[in-house]
């Protein structure tokens, strides 16, 4: 008796068939385009450090202003620059889980739930001239739910902010992606990083902040239901602005001026 082109094992021939072609086919995109989406990424990152300095798009094209800061390896431990390596290539994320450019960030310590970093950091001056108008400080650190990606601008007084910008997150929608709002970003503006002491103060905190208090200076207005993601910030920007992080680099601008 002849085989019935409906029976189950042709059934399940066509459907193993067209899995396999759709299969291909998405992989194959992915290969295809994953270079453009790189590509994007980065020039996203770049918008991000662009932004965060304060240039305007509007007067020049990207990558006029964004070849306008100046890149710097810096030693976390001394606060020193550091010239034996290529700042511009340097992989913070690579060298974090290196032996020999990574270690391990004491837990006592690791307030950013960050668990390895590199011992040199990656940051971008601008200037005009040979003066130091700004420094753009890698940042990043555990939210609610994803490790935030950032940079944070400060004067070269080393502890007033000029900005703070995300270019990386996955944080609620409608509630943790509030931190990419441009009336919460403009908070950061003259924010103190530092009080009397050395250890950083600047935190997210929850609510409004009253106006008038003692440390208003310190603090930012927390995101309406989203107060771990804001303590996700307060964490991350504490632990790379103080002693582990780059601590010792801004301790060494702010003996300077």
């Amino acid at each position: 008796m002849a085989k019935s082109k409906d029976s189950i094992g042709n059934t399940l021939i066509v459907a193993v068939s067209v899995s396999l072609v759709c299969s291909v086919l998405v992989a194959s995109a992915a290969v295809m385009l994953k270079p453009q989406q790189l590509k994007n990424e980065e020039e996203f990152r770049q918008r991000i450090i662009v932004d965060v300095a304060g240039f305007d798009l509007a007067s020049a094209d990207l990558q006029t202003l964004y070849d306008q800061r100046e890149p710097r390896l810096v030693d976390l431990e001394t606060g020193d620059y550091f010239d034996g390596m290529d700042a511009e290539a340097f992989d913070a994320a690579e060298a974090a889980n290196s032996a020999e450019l990574g270690l391990a960030v004491p837990p006592e310590l690791d307030i950013a739930s960050v668990r390895r970093r590199a011992i040199y950091g990656a940051v971008f001056l601008v200037k005009d001239g040979d003066t130091v108008e700004q420094i753009i400080l890698p940042v990043h650190g555990a939210g609610l739910w994803s490790t935030m990606y950032g940079y944070l601008a400060v004067e070269p007084d080393g502890t007033t902010v000029r900005g703070l910008r995300f270019y990386e997150h996955a944080e609620t929608p409608g509630l943790g992606d509030q931190m990419d709002k441009e009336d919460w970003r403009a908070q950061w503006d003259s924010k103190e990083l530092y009080g009397d002491s050395s250890q950083p103060q600047v935190r997210v905190i929850k609510g409004l902040v009253p106006e008038g208090i003692d440390g208003e200076e310190h603090m930012i207005d927390g995101m309406s239901g989203a107060t771990l993601t804001g303590n996700g910030i307060s964490g991350l920007l504490q632990y790379w602005t103080g002693s582990h992080g780059f601590g010792p680099y801004l301790s060494n601008f702010r003996e300077s001026s």
